[in-house]
């Protein structure tokens, strides 16, 4: 309550929670653009909630058979809640789908790993996401499992 009107006070939500807001009402729009482009990565979850395929544009880089990736928010991604229900994913690396287990690493260094991403995705991770709340994801690609 607000002490001068005995109203409900409309507080701003802190830096961080308007950081985030804006950076996904940002990325809904860039997304279904990027969603589209040949050549971008892809990496597909089940809807944890409808079941129905969802893809998300993401920056990694793929080391042997293991795909790796640093979400910006964490486990407040769609993409990291997806995961934890089912790590059954694919991905789209060069035009070509791979299926594999996703696996969310909480204990590993997200900043150091971003410095052994390409530069691009690191400086976009750095500037959406907010404070700590990176977190590291491996996806563990299937031989032969590329469709």
């Amino acid at each position: 309550m607000s002490p001068n009107t005995g109203k409900p006070s409309a507080r701003k939500p802190p830096f961080a929670e308007r950081k985030y807001r804006a950076v996904t009402a940002f990325q809904r729009r860039l997304n279904a653009v990027m969603r589209r482009l040949p050549a971008q990565t892809l990496l597909e979850t089940t809807g944890r909630v409808s079941g129905l395929p969802r893809r998300t544009p993401v920056g990694g880089r793929r080391v042997g058979y293991s795909f790796w990736l640093v979400s910006e928010f964490g486990e407040r991604s769609q993409y990291v809640r997806n995961i934890r229900a089912d790590p059954r994913v694919r991905v789209r690396i060069r035009g070509r789908w791979h299926t594999g287990t996703a696996h969310l690493l909480p204990d590993d260094d997200p900043i150091a790993r971003l410095r052994r991403l390409t530069r691009v995705n690191s400086l976009a991770v750095r500037a959406m996401g907010v404070g700590t709340g990176h977190l590291t994801v491996r996806v563990d690609l299937e031989e032969g499992g590329s469709r």
